[in-house]
């Protein structure tokens, strides 16, 4: 009966390759492309969904797309056969599996780019320690609960497979998820997030080792030596890619430039080489993309050839192959084949046993090693996320067959549970302390009573063409040679994202304050470093770089936080635009203008944005060569006293001329300049301050040749932006954010940038195309800037395309 029940089977028909077209009667969803262009384009917009509702519960990416697979599978929306034998028919898994497992190829060539080798061996005892104790343990407890699965859902499995598979599902930590989770938190830099990087990337490396182990294993259907065979064959075959692929792509590397995109030749040697490898590791037996990891790991991490790689690779794969792997994923869970109290109590029970693995063995080995309670215990909660990696394990033993449908859906849940509590338990549990503040941090501005003390800089950038003017304007507020000096800060701001290239940043700084290159070697691999080693050298100025990795919408509190810690006395960021040959500004990204309105909320300091004209041209000027001329705009107020403050810093090197420009209100205005109420109290402190910081600077002129000072008496607004027309012939204007006084009122309704307020909004537009412009807000604890408001203030007057 059985027999003659699989021979009047019929197998679906071979789907074609592409249609006729419906006018000719096709129908597109039986032919293979259209249907797989269907199949994609459905895949991206639910997990794009997926992942923007748990953005607020700060859910990694994987969350989404795990459960967008379910979602499709036959746990909700595939309970329709209508849409099951429609979307997904069972003709088309051939193809959607090939390219869920070509697009899980390269990626694991990518995980493997991401995993630094030198990392790995500089991993301390503590971080050791904790690694073997997150395996060895979750391995345990996994054998354990395997036992207690195969006398109740799971018989008639290959004993051994299932207990290694159990095992190391159990023992893995997802360690790309892990990174962007503590980077998330704010807590990539810490111990905590240094600990548990280090750890999971021994337990990364570990868990492909024991995979690798377990599907051997699986394979001894026809012969017990067969596993001992794959094993064999799969280590010789590491053992040649040590000795063969490094040098070749140490050749290719060493013929890759800084700046210079990688050859296209390079790119298809490599892509070649990792569908070969992955081709003879499927030949052995153990799975093709284990042939891509290791070619992704021996690849030299250092210069512009592996960046060059992620950036071909990582989008396509990332963002189109790899859902399909999460859907071929979620086709073979059925949450429904969970049902009966003895099926939800063992789901239970792997929860507790994978949580109690990961959290108790890394907790007892953390507190041995001295660490306190509450970071052994995060970093516990940490250890136990998993993510893709989880997932790979679960359909390796399905399609071996050592995982039944039930086993593997209750796997599944559990992955995706663990990992979804890791944000949240981290949070309550870890949260370290805000700093106190700093009780020697008095000099905040650039203004002090003290001028021998040490100027603090944090200066931050977005890409390299920031960084001529940026160094050009420290060089500038270098002064004369003081006995503390300027001490620089130079912040490179970089974006966290769920490409595989964030990673790469993460391992470039995972002590964040550190230089970019390493003490006594040539760093001759990126011209950002060259720059400031340059300056560095020149200058007689101390420059510390370091690298910020976050979310756009988070990463001021990193600017926020290390100007706090490094006692900065101003911020300078550069403004969201960018100057282009006509002269007119063009948007970079906008993110930019909302990470520079929120440092100017919340900075501990006074901030600067420099809007670059080229100061200095587009290269480094020498101390010796520095000849600029630079003017203040001075109305009145503490954020005009603060610019002078700055520019009258700047004259003190020897190859600057600073002229101040001091506005005054005719006694017979005309036009929009109305006299403003002010209290009598409020009006004699903010002049009192105004003449007290002119008179000073006026008493500097008779013995400095390169000041000058002006008064101008305008009217109205008209012949206030003529006077600026008129001064703003030079290489750097200094303005104040919110100057005071009847004049800026005026110029108030001209604003359509309230981050640079009235004049520096002003300064923007193509008539004054000449100058730089450096626009200054003061710190001051009593003040509360809300820049909400300012922008309701001004929305009338904003244009529309001003971003």
């Amino acid at each position: 009966m059985a027999l003659n029940a699989t021979v009047g089977q019929k197998c679906p028909a071979p789907m074609k390759s592409t249609s006729n077209g419906i006018f000719q009667g096709d129908s597109p969803l039986d032919f293979a492309l259209p249907l797989a262009s269907l199949q994609i384009c459905l895949v991206i917009l639910l997990t794009r969904v997926l992942a923007f509702l748990f953005r607020p519960l700060k859910q990694p990416r994987v969350i989404a797309e795990i459960t967008g697979g379910i979602l499709l599978g036959p746990s909700a929306l595939g309970r329709s056969k209508r849409f099951l034998q429609t979307i997904f028919p069972p003709k088309s898994q051939t193809v959607l599996d090939t390219l869920a497992n070509l697009g899980l190829v390269f990626f694991m060539f990518l995980v493997g780019l991401e995993l630094d080798t030198k990392s790995l061996r500089r991993t301390g005892k503590k971080a050791l320690g904790i690694a073997i104790a997150g395996i060895s343990l979750p391995f345990a407890l996994g054998i354990g609960s395997s036992f207690l699965l195969r006398e109740t859902i799971s018989k008639d499995v290959n004993n051994t497979s299932f207990l290694v598979f159990m095992g190391v599902a159990l023992s893995i930590t997802a360690f790309p998820v892990l990174a962007r989770i503590l980077a998330e938190l704010k807590l990539l830099t810490t111990d905590v997030g240094r600990m548990a990087m280090s750890a999971a990337a021994v337990n990364d490396v570990t868990a492909w080792i024991l995979l690798a182990l377990a599907i051997a294993l699986s394979g001894s259907d026809h012969s017990s030596l067969v596993p001992f065979w794959v094993f064999l064959c799969g280590c010789v075959f590491v053992i040649c890619c040590i000795l063969i692929v490094p040098p070749i792509f140490k050749w290719m590397a060493c013929r890759c430039r800084e700046g210079e995109p990688v050859e296209e030749t390079y790119i298809c040697a490599t892509l070649a080489a990792v569908l070969a490898a992955g081709f003879v590791t499927d030949v052995i037996g153990i799975h093709a993309m284990f042939g891509a990891f290791v070619i992704g790991v021996l690849i030299p991490k250092d210069g512009p050839f592996a960046g060059g790689l992620v950036e071909k690779v990582e989008d396509l794969v990332s963002g189109i192959f790899l859902p399909l792997y999460f859907v071929s994923s979620g086709l073979k869970t059925n949450i429904a084949t969970i049902e009966g109290l003895q099926s939800w109590s063992l789901l239970g029970l792997v929860i507790f046993t994978a949580c109690f693995g990961k959290i108790v063995g890394t907790l007892v080995v953390s507190l041995s090693c001295k660490v306190p309670f509450q970071k052994a215990l995060a970093l516990g909660i940490l250890m136990n996320t998993k993510g893709l990696v989880e997932l790979i394990v679960l359909n390796i033993g399905k399609d071996r067959k050592v995982l039944n449908d039930q086993v593997f859906a209750i796997m599944i849940l559990m992955a995706v549970f663990t990992t979804f509590m890791t944000t949240p338990l981290v949070m309550a549990v870890y949260k370290p302390a805000r700093r106190a503040r700093i009780p020697d941090y008095k000099q905040r501005t650039v203004a002090r009573k003290n001028s021998k003390a040490q100027f603090r800089i944090l200066a931050c950038f977005h890409s390299v063409r920031n960084i001529p003017s940026m160094i050009n304007l420290l060089e500038a507020s270098r002064g004369i040679q003081k006995p503390e000096g300027l001490c620089v800060y130079a912040m490179h701001l970089k974006e966290l994202s769920e490409r595989s290239s964030a990673i790469l940043m993460v391992h470039k700084a995972r002590k964040n304050g550190l230089p970019f290159w390493s003490k006594g070697r040539p760093s001759n691999s990126n011209h950002i470093v060259v720059a400031f080693e340059a300056f560095q050298q020149l200058s007689r100025v101390s420059v510390r770089p370091m690298i910020a990795i976050s979310s756009m919408s988070d990463i001021h509190e990193d600017i926020c936080t290390t100007a706090e810690r490094k006692r900065a006395a101003i911020i300078i960021m550069p403004f969201h635009k960018h100057q282009k040959l006509d002269g007119s500004l063009e948007t970079t990204r906008s993110d930019f203008r909302w990470v520079n309105r929120r440092v100017l909320e919340r900075a501990p300091c006074s901030v600067g944005i420099l809007i670059d004209r080229g100061l200095g041209g587009s290269t480094q000027v020498s101390s010796s060569n520095v000849s600029y001329f630079i003017t203040v705009l001075f109305f009145g107020g503490c954020d005009d006293r603060e610019s002078l403050a700055y520019g009258a810093r700047m004259a003190e090197h020897p190859g600057i001329s600073l002229t101040v420009i001091r506005f005054l209100v005719g006694s017979d205005t005309v036009g929009n300049i109305v006299s403003v109420e002010m209290g009598n109290n409020c009006s004699t402190h903010l002049m009192s301050a105004d003449e007290e910081v002119l008179s000073e600077f006026r008493l500097k002129i008779n013995q400095d040749s390169s000041l000058n000072y002006e008064e101008k008496v305008v009217r109205n607004t008209a012949e206030t932006v003529a006077v600026i027309r008129e001064v703003s012939r030079c290489n750097l204007l200094l303005v104040g954010r919110m100057p005071d006084g009847e004049i800026a009122l005026a110029l108030n309704r001209r604003s359509d940038c309230p981050e640079l307020g009235p004049v520096g909004s002003l300064l923007t537009s193509l008539e004054f195309s000449t100058a730089s412009v450096l626009v200054v807000q003061q710190y001051n604890c009593r003040l509360s800037f809300n820049l909400a408001s300012e922008m309701q203030e001004y929305l009338p007057d904003i244009d529309s395309g001003s971003d």
